[in-house]
């Protein structure tokens, strides 16, 4: 659902699709970098809202994991867009409460409904949670490791063409359809409960109690799981006061193989995501803890479950504010609160000892330069101007076209500095940054200039703001496309009308961690570095979001890797060496 509403977004971002008949003209306005991004988040929030019913999990969702930057005009953006979804939402729900939404059930668009139910709790019972938090935050980190390297294999077949991508998809899903048709064998069968609202067992549509070759009463408990759409499965698991209606064994099973098929599953090439598998595993072991604590403590499996889901989630995708809301919202009962709190606090602490989440792997994986909300330490101790590369591109107020088009041809940057030398100026000054695009778009129109003059207001009339519009994904100018002749090569382009005049600039020895702080919080896409004295050249080079990554620093100064400061991380070495002192270790050693 996060997935969907960020490409509806973006196509919306885009100006809509001429290859589908889908473009409206009062999307133009929103074919720029800010606007889609901001689309592409409240997208982002429409999905976790309509998933969840939880229009305030979906806000705190876009700002803690998909929005770079936030500012007060995008809060209220998303806020509406969620309000919309739970108004819309609504309506599809009492459609599906009257029996119209066929096997998808009654819950219909609705991926979880689970019913509010009174929770007592006192402070014995804090210690099986406690004890679910380290649960959630170990396995959320060995998901998060394995989950890495079974990528990275993946990425090496699907390089290889489309044939090894359908190859790699049709065996796990060979593999998976293997496992859900033949663990069901392995479960035993269960005489049906007493006092239900449903038939039992259920044959030939959606319920709780599948048969799978039980006799007549009886019904197996670990089909009902793996038969089941994820959402039914996932209500099945939180569902409360039904202590007997799973085996410790099909639990234990079960989530053995839900949490080694979200491993494998994820990234082939299928629409499969990360959310729900998450849940269902961390529910799994939620509801096994429940049962091995049931003895001990007075909460419901229900409960045991929903708090193994926020634990595994806290424990692999390190949220914790939203993923409080969210399942505040989703379960309508505000006594959960401290029990949800400290789940989650603990599963992300455990796991945050052995690695870091699962988003941030995967961007790290495909190689997307995300900046983190902070600077890493070490680049308190680093200047802007230490990771400036060169060499540095510039263009003349009035350039020659045949100039442009060879450092189109010879570099791939996005933004050149332009630069007034005499007779335009005194000095050679800092006049602004012109943009790769908009120099294609330049190039396209071939309006030229025969001298090196200053063009005239009826030059610049002949572009509008349309030219410049970002175009959609692939559909932006190439320089190969573009063809000049010799005289044409010969002659100017006045940059000056379409040069942005006030780029952001910090000077060459500031710090680099306030260079990053401020890149970030603004939202650049260029930093210019000029200099801290008088007669030089006007810029030292250009930072990127490249130029901020900590690989790329890294590399430029090995030495940093073993005296930059880490975060809390809990190495083997160390826990060795402090078990190694207990008196009942030592023997063992």
């Amino acid at each position: 659902m996060v997935h969907t509403g960020a490409c509806i977004a973006s196509l919306l971002g885009q100006g809509g699709s001429k290859r589908y008949h889908l473009t409206w003209r009062w999307l133009r306005y929103f074919k720029n970098d800010r606007d889609r991004r901001d689309l592409i988040t409240c997208g982002a929030a429409a999905g976790v809202a309509a998933a969840f019913r939880a229009p305030v999990g979906g806000v705190l969702f876009a700002l803690e994991e998909a929005a770079s930057w936030w500012r007060s005009a995008l809060l209220w953006r998303t806020f509406f867009t969620t309000a919309v979804v739970a108004v819309v939402l609504r309506a599809f729900i009492n459609y599906c409460n009257i029996g119209k939404c066929g096997l998808f059930g009654k819950g219909g668009l609705i991926m979880f409904d689970v019913s509010s139910v009174n929770i007592t709790y006192h402070i014995t019972d804090l210690l099986p949670v406690i004890v679910l938090g380290v649960i959630g935050g170990v396995f959320g980190g060995l998901y998060n490791y394995l989950l890495d390297k079974v990528l990275r294999v993946y990425n090496l077949i699907n390089e290889r063409g489309p044939m090894f991508k359908l190859l790699l998809a049709s065996t796990v899903s060979i593999f998976t359809s293997c496992c859900y048709f033949g663990l069901p064998w392995i479960a035993k069968c269960i005489p049906c409960p007493e006092g239900l609202d449903e038939t039992c067992p259920t044959i030939g549509r959606s319920g709780n109690f599948k048969k799978f070759q039980c006799p007549p009463g009886h019904y197996n408990d670990l089909a009902s799981l793996f038969f089941n759409t994820s959402d039914d499965a996932i209500r099945n698991l939180f569902s409360s006061g039904t202590k007997t209606e799973f085996h410790v064994s099909s639990i234990l099973l079960f989530f053995c193989a839900v949490y080694v098929l979200a491993i494998f599953s994820y990234g082939i090439a299928v629409p499969s995501g990360l959310f729900i598998p998450v849940i269902l595993t961390g529910a799994s072991y939620g509801r096994f803890v429940g049962i091995l604590f049931g003895s001990f403590t007075d909460l419901d499996q229900g409960l045991f479950a929903v708090l193994g889901a926020a634990s595994f989630l806290g424990g692999s995708m390190r949220m914790t504010v939203s993923l409080c809301v969210i399942l505040l919202e989703l379960t309508n009962n505000l006594l959960m609160l401290p029990l949800v709190m400290l789940v989650l606090l603990i599963s992300k602490t455990v796991a945050d000892a052995f690695n870091s989440g699962v988003y941030d792997q995967i961007v790290r994986l495909k190689g997307l330069p995300f900046l983190e909300p902070h600077a890493e330490p070490y680049m308190r101790n680093l200047t802007a101007v230490d990771v400036v590369r060169g060499p540095l591109v510039t263009f003349s107020g009035i350039e020659k076209v045949d100039n442009i088009m060879q450092v189109l041809k010879s570099c791939k940057h996005n933004g050149f500095p332009v630069i007034d030398e005499p007779p335009f100026s005194e000095t050679p000054i800092l006049y602004g940054l012109v943009l790769r695009s908009h120099l294609l778009v330049l190039l396209k129109k071939k309006i030229f200039l025969p001298s090196r003059d200053i063009a005239s207001a009826d030059f610049v009339e002949q572009f509008s703001s349309v030219d410049f519009a970002k175009p959609g994904s692939g559909k932006g100018l190439n320089i190969e496309e573009i063809e000049i002749s010799a005289d044409e090569a010969e002659m100017f382009i006045d940059l000056h009308p379409f040069a942005n005049t006030s780029p952001y600039t910090v000077v060459e020895t500031m710090s680099l961690a306030k260079a990053q702080i401020l890149f970030r919080q603004v939202g650049l896409r260029h930093l210019f570095v000029v200099p801290k004295s008088s007669g030089r050249p006007p810029i030292v080079g250009i930072l990127t979001r490249h130029d901020f990554m900590p690989e790329f620093i890294l590399e430029m100064y090995p030495e940093l890797k073993h005296n930059r400061w880490k975060r809390l991380r809990i190495r083997l070495s160390v826990f060795t060496g402090i078990m190694k002192t207990l008196p009942i270790v030592k023997r063992c050693f």
